[in-house]
């Protein structure tokens, strides 16, 4: 690992530290526990927000809070970041119960142990799963650290309090700092429901703060998963078949061997969840020699075995047969055949989107050092140590305590990096080669082998009564399943996240016939989450449908929402969209305006998108978003994460998505996938609803209602209905 002299002192320091602890203790909080560490010696140099990186995670911490004699204070953060906050967001819960400042505190991710707990960061999970057990862990350290500075003067607990890493007598205002009392309380038992603080009293939790890890991340100090360095490794990189499941049937490494630096050419396998590809590395002494020897490497593959779905176009024309079908039933309130066959007007339309690419910043890439003693230790940029933990015990078949897990900072993810092929390669690779192996793809290998958002299909059905009511709905989404495909999921029911997530009981529309149905569609396309996962395909055909049924009805879009909605924070948030977009003004003649709104993830999300005609096209001019995420940890990431999602959102809506042709992905790199410019950014108004509610998730809310007002705001702007993603905002009017 390249690290500094403080660092290889720091580690070597923590790990007799370690093996000398005098105390842990062990408080069972639902999903997380707390094990507070009390060492009595030793002094570690520790490594701070603005170092935190790869180098701090060799360091055997166990517990989630651990405080020094000398006071110095070690959190451990459960949830790796991937760019969303969850490097400050987590470890501010438990700084706010124990009250410390996030500047008084070293924060180290943890490594996939079970002692933690869940430790992936997906679902925007991270503060709406951790927002109680957490902030225990911390409160139930500050108790018992208040107990031990009481005892020390002999005084009633109710006499202290603490404040910024120590305790007080109110009394005499004699103070102790945490690492003089740490050993005392840790004789005591832990408390099992300590006493939280209410939200008037937070003094972290809800307040604008700045990252205290952005600095590094700006000024390149931060150390992420490609800038990982460990000694003795070598390079490899990867030759994936363009046809992705393709068969090797000869490798001509001649040319590739006689660069200098390049080891060796061998066949590896990408092991996948529904299958495993052949592929070839090229192993090297650095990077540069190994990915110019991949460009005169020869294979020769055998691409007779592509399966026939590995076609976008035989996808979509299944998932449109299947639209003629009935689905699979997933929830139903009253008769929808009755209300649709007898409504006054029915509106019938088939929406689609398309598969994606995650196309993160940082490619995927891993060190593997696969030993020969039987253990394994990796340093990667991944979602989630704990299910790298599980993946990595089930391939190379040893126990999970064999393996070391060293989690890095990630370059962007949005679910990409919680599938676990790349790590596995450098497994094999490391097991093959008996070296540590540094992996890094290319962004061709990121683009053209997946996985993908599914691209998806949704029949929309609805109905309209002589008084302009709704009085039938019909949503029936179409294609590949992540339970099916990705989890093995039995594929004779509904599948659950899509029906859920679009159930009446989530998004609330109080529609007297409504129902929702699905039909399975397999592909060989390898997919997996995207942000938002599928509330980024159906928010799409839910909303954009709906307002085509309330044209119908001959009603405003926003106040028909608001009739059809009875939900308290719903309307709230379609209010203040409403006001904070000024919906009811005058538009200047050319120009129109879209909305939609969108439950997931536990938060309400609207946004309303101002468009004006230019030419023979539109220009986006505003996007104003509104999200109610209940309890938060920091405004400012809230509005951070929002923004995100709509470049993100406008992006994934008017910018070509992945094809594949004759088995092979049309889209190899940047030239081809495009990404929002700088020149394409709309202006923007982030909005956030003091609800008070349990806390709901803000990495991925804001995404879903971003196409579908677009969508809607062009119909306004042009007459011209958008049903097919992408669309192109220069040929629309």
């Amino acid at each position: 690992m390249r690290m500094n002299s403080d660092v290889s002192e720091a580690i070597k320091k923590t790990k007799k530290m370690s093996n000398r602890r005098d105390f842990i203790k062990t408080l069972g909080l639902s999903s997380a526990g707390l094990m507070m560490g009390l060492s009595a010696s030793s002094k570690p140099t520790v490594i701070h927000l603005n170092g935190v990186g790869p180098s701090a995670l060799a360091l055997e911490i166990n517990p989630f809070i651990v405080i020094e004699p000398n006071g110095k204070i070690i959190l451990i953060n459960p949830r790796p970041d991937m760019g969303q906050g969850s490097t400050q967001a987590v470890p501010s819960l438990l700084a706010e119960e124990l009250e410390v400042r996030l500047d008084q505190v070293t924060i180290w991710q943890s490594d996939g142990k079970g002692k933690y707990g869940d430790q992936t960061s997906g679902g925007s999970s991270s503060v709406r799963a951790l927002w109680k057990p957490i902030r225990q862990a911390g409160a139930a350290a500050r108790e018992m650290l208040v107990k031990a500075a009481a005892q020390r003067w002999s005084v009633p607990e109710s006499e202290c309090y603490a404040k910024e890493a120590k305790v007080f007598h109110k009394p005499s205002g004699k103070s102790l700092t945490y690492g003089e009392v740490a050993d005392d309380a840790s004789k005591f038992e832990v408390p099992k429901n300590p006493a939280l603080k209410e939200a008037k009293d937070f003094k972290i939790v809800g307040k604008y703060a700045p990252r205290l890890d952005v600095p590094a991340r700006v000024t390149g100090k931060a150390v992420f998963g490609i800038d990982v360095d460990v000694p003795g490794m070598v390079y490899a990189v990867m030759i994936h078949n363009p046809h992705v499941f393709g068969k090797i049937v000869s490798i001509d490494d001649t040319e590739a061997l006689k660069i200098k630096g390049v080891q060796k050419v061998l066949k590896c396998e990408r092991p996948m969840p529904h299958r495993t590809a052949e592929a070839v590395a090229i192993i090297a002494d650095n990077y540069w020699a190994a990915l110019s020897a991949k460009k005169v490497v020869k294979v020769h593959w055998d691409n007779g075995t592509i399966p026939h779905t590995l076609t976008t176009d035989a996808y979509f024309k299944k998932c449109a047969e299947a639209a003629t079908k009935e689905g699979l039933k997933g929830e139903e309130s009253g008769d929808f055949a009755a209300a649709f066959a007898g409504a006054a007007k029915k509106v019938e339309a088939l929406y689609e989107t398309p598969f994606l690419a995650h196309a993160p910043m940082e490619p995927e890439n891993a060190i593997a050092h696969v030993k020969e003693d039987g253990t394994a230790e990796v340093w990667a940029p991944i979602q989630g140590p704990d299910w790298a933990l599980r993946d990595l015990a089930g391939y190379l078949k040893i126990k999970p305590e064999q393996i070391k897990i060293n989690v890095a900072l990630l370059g962007g993810a949005f679910g990409r990096k919680a599938y676990h092929d790349f790590l596995l390669e450098a497994c094999f690779l490391s097991k093959e080669v008996k070296k540590p192996v540094k992996l890094v793809w290319t962004r061709e290998d990121d683009i053209t082998q997946g996985p993908y958002r599914p691209g998806m299909m949704a029949r929309m059905q609805g109905g309209v009564d002589e008084k302009g009511n709704i009085v039938a709905y019909h949503h029936h989404p179409i294609g590949e399943s992540i339970q099916f495909q990705v989890f093995k999921a039995p594929n004779d029911k509904p599948d659950d996240w899509i029906c859920g997530e679009l159930s009446q009981k989530e998004q609330k529309y109080t529609i007297p016939a409504f129902k929702v149905s699905f039909t399975h569609v397999s592909t060989e396309i390898p997919i997996v989450w995207w942000r938002s996962v599928y509330a980024s395909n159906f928010g799409f055909s839910q909303e954009g449908f709906l307002d085509e049924l309330i044209h119908s009805a001959g009603k405003d879009p926003l106040k028909a929402r608001l009739e059809m909605m009875t939900d308290a924070r719903f309307k709230k948030v379609l209010e203040t969209l409403a006001e904070k977009a000024k919906w009811g003004e005058k538009l200047p003649a050319g120009h129109g305006k879209g909305i939609a709104v969108f439950k997931s993830f536990g938060s309400i999300s609207a946004c309303c998108v101002t468009v004006s005609k230019q030419g023979a096209g539109v220009k986006v001019e505003k996007v104003v978003s509104v999200i109610d995420c209940g309890h938060y940890v920091n405004p400012d990431n809230v509005k951070a994460q929002t923004e995100g999602n709509i470049v993100m959102g406008i992006t994934a809506a008017v910018k070509k998505g992945i094809s594949f042709t004759n088995g092979q992905a049309e889209q190899t790199n940047f030239h081809q996938y495009h990404v929002m410019r700088f020149n394409e950014m709309p202006a923007v108004e982030i909005h956030i609803v003091e609800s008070g509610a349990e806390p709901g998730g803000v990495g991925e809310p804001g995404l879903p209602p971003i196409a579908p007002a677009l969508a809607n705001a062009v119909f306004a702007a042009t007459g011209k209905r958008i049903r097919k993603l992408p669309f192109d905002l220069n040929t629309l009017a």
